[in-house]
């Protein structure tokens, strides 16, 4: 997706916009919407883009809706991010937005359980919208919170690897022949790895979390594990072995690779995530874990070498779901407080299920289109490597994060004891993951 912060570690890092929240329980979900979706009326849409090429494809795509339906006039209004938006929810009052997009799908489970959106239940009835048939299956579920339905997808995101070809060949690697495995990419990271002095000529692969995407959520992706949450609604990260495993994993490469001090400081020299310095365009990093997106960057920047996109390594004992992978998006919602909830129903059940719409939008921002029949159009036009992230959004065990009341609150916490134990601080994993698994519950427990 296109040039925002929300896509680093930093978008983890919500924790001021969530608080917005914590009061935004303005309007009720059980109100009857009253307004005439055919009469003379004027929508407010509030969006987080920002790059003119992305402004201009959310302009056509409006005026694609408006066309469709001449009665309703909508003020697209952009740079919305979630801290602006949750201010306006909670106010109210006729300067707000009726509809509303939003990148965080970590706080799907907030806006549900406040009632910072409205429940979309009566609108998806009333047009007998047959979900399941609509939108993939992850999809469905980080849209949607404990069984209410506040938001749907709006374009998704599938995260994989990037790999730097040339430097593939140039290190005797088989460029057409990327990692399955961690323990594969260990090796593969090491070779590609140029040593200068006390820091690189070139890193294989930056693997801390404090890296560009390295996050914990991305990397849990590629681990078999039954969720962030137990049936009973306490935190798995203490009981499911998996977590430890990952962190193990993750850990020894981040010693394989040179340690945290050593990484850390390369880490420093890289560009901005969003520029053309990125440190996988400029060759700095050898290897990248991003999502579709960056295909686009790569184009724009020039990038003087072959680039390589597979899906992300897989844990060892389960080679056998190689291919699956990190997933996100965009969703959309009303604001419970507007006075035009039909109208806005009209705007986005276009924008999210219409098949033109969906299609045309994700071919001019570069995203992964997030219905299923959008998903098999042959008016997609894409970069032929573009097929691997639409491969990994249909898997069928790739995954997004779970939701909670608290927003991305638990993935906070959880990326935090992350960031200790790769610098050596937690001399317990075990313990240390059962004491953070105690607070992500004191937390949701005191959000309640």
């Amino acid at each position: 997706m296109p040039a925002r912060t929300r896509r680093s570690a930093a978008a983890l890092a919500a924790t001021a916009s969530i608080a917005l929240f914590a009061s935004a329980c303005t309007g009720s979900a059980n109100n009857a919407a009253a307004d005439d979706p055919k009469a003379e009326t004027t929508l407010t849409f509030w969006h987080g883009w920002t790059a003119p090429s992305e402004v201009k494809a959310i302009e056509e795509n409006v005026a694609r809706f408006t066309k469709a339906h001449p009665n309703i006039k909508v003020k697209i209004v952009g740079n919305i991010n979630d801290d602006k938006l949750g201010q306006a929810l909670r106010a109210g009052g006729s300067n707000g937005p009726d509809v509303v997009a939003s990148f965080t799908t970590a706080n799907v489970g907030k806006f549900c359980h406040t009632g910072a959106l409205a429940d979309l239940k009566p609108f998806i009835e009333k047009d007998g919208l047959d979900l399941d048939k609509t939108f993939p299956k992850v999809l469905q579920d980080y849209t949607q919170f404990e069984g209410k339905r506040c938001t749907l997808p709006l374009l998704s995101d599938a995260y994989g690897l990037y790999y730097n070809k040339d430097a593939f060949r140039k290190a005797g690697l088989d460029p057409e022949a990327p990692p399955k495995t961690w323990s594969e990419f260990t090796a593969v990271a090491k070779k590609l790895t140029k040593e200068k002095g006390d820091s690189y000529e070139r890193l294989g692969f930056m693997p801390t979390y404090l890296g560009y995407e390295t996050v914990v959520s991305h990397y849990m992706s590629q681990w078999g594990h039954g969720g962030y949450f137990g049936e009973d609604g306490k935190s798995a990260v203490g009981t499911d072995p998996a977590f430890a495993e990952m962190m193990t994993y993750q850990k020894s490469l981040v010693d394989a690779l040179g340690g945290f001090a050593k990484l850390d400081r390369y880490r420093t020299t890289f560009g901005d995530e969003w520029g053309a310095k990125h440190p996988f365009q400029t060759g700095q990093v050898a290897m990248q874990l991003d999502g579709e997106w960056r295909l686009n960057f790569i184009k724009e920047a020039k990038v003087p070498f072959e680039v390589g996109v597979a899906p992300l390594p897989v844990a060892d004992d389960e080679a056998a779901e190689y291919g699956k992978g990190y997933l996100s998006g965009t969703i959309m919602g009303i604001a419970p407080q507007s006075k035009k909830q039909n109208a806005a129903w009209e705007l986005v059940k276009y924008m999210t299920t219409d098949t033109e719409a969906v299609v045309g939008f994700a071919n001019a921002i570069g995203n992964v289109p997030s219905t299923l029949d959008a998903l098999k159009s042959p008016d997609l036009k894409f970069d032929a490597r573009f097929k691997t992230f639409l491969d990994i959004a249909r898997h069928p065990k790739s995954t997004t994060s779970d939701g909670a009341v608290n927003g991305s609150a638990y993935q906070d916490t959880l990326q935090k004891f992350a960031q200790q134990y790769e610098k050596g601080q937690v001399p317990d994993l075990k313990k240390g993951l059962a004491d953070t698994a105690a607070q992500i519950d004191r937390d949701i427990a005191a959000a309640k």
